[in-house]
């Protein structure tokens, strides 16, 4: 079967894994926003985290999953793509039966570039929240961190997929490290970008 074939598509994920630096937040939610670009076209797309009661260590531990084409033109364009990460934080007070909207406390930003370049196509990283200017909510605290993970799989296993040159017939056959097809046909796809 011809790689092309197998490189039809492709398994983004984001983890929200927790923050720190959020003690005195005494009252009120925590949640995590993210942006995403879509590839082939200028629409972000916005996804929430849950809302957990604000505690000095938040812990999320949640999974983001999304599919995207891999074919060479997307992957290029995936390259230049990041994800905005957005500490926000709703006082559960209801005024008139609403729930108030949610503050910024803090935004960072990923590139997509920075896993597609890691030799096993992951990141695992603490990235340190740019603080909204008028944040009352984190008078006086240390910048809050986020606990992220990205990483690109193939779909249906979303396994770690390792960037490394196959043996020269490219098989699997007995004695070679070969793995899949579809695992030959990505990492030939991203070794070429």
């Amino acid at each position: 079967m011809a790689a092309s074939q197998y490189q039809s598509s492709l398994n983004c994920e984001l983890r929200i894994i927790e923050a720190e630096n959020t003690k005195s937040i005494s009252t009120g939610k925590l949640f995590v926003r993210c942006y995403l670009s879509g590839v082939g076209n200028n629409e972000k797309i916005r996804l929430n985290s849950k809302e957990i009661p604000s505690t000095s260590h938040p812990y999320w531990n949640e999974s983001i999953s999304l599919e995207c084409s891999a074919t060479k033109d997307c992957m290029k364009e995936l390259k230049q793509q990041s994800v905005v990460f957005e500490l926000r934080w709703r006082n559960k007070t209801t005024i008139l039966g609403r729930i108030g909207r949610s503050k910024l406390l803090g935004r960072a930003v990923l590139l997509w570039k920075d896993v597609l370049e890691s030799s096993e196509l992951i990141i695992e990283r603490w990235v340190t929240m740019v603080v909204a200017t008028r944040s009352h909510v984190l008078e006086g605290l240390n910048q809050p961190v986020l606990h992220v993970e990205m990483k690109v799989g193939v779909p249906g296993t979303m396994e770690k997929v390792k960037k490394r040159r196959w043996g020269e017939c490219g098989c699997r056959h007995e004695g070679c490290d070969g793995g899949g097809d579809d695992l030959f046909a990505l990492a030939s796809a991203l070794e070429a970008l």
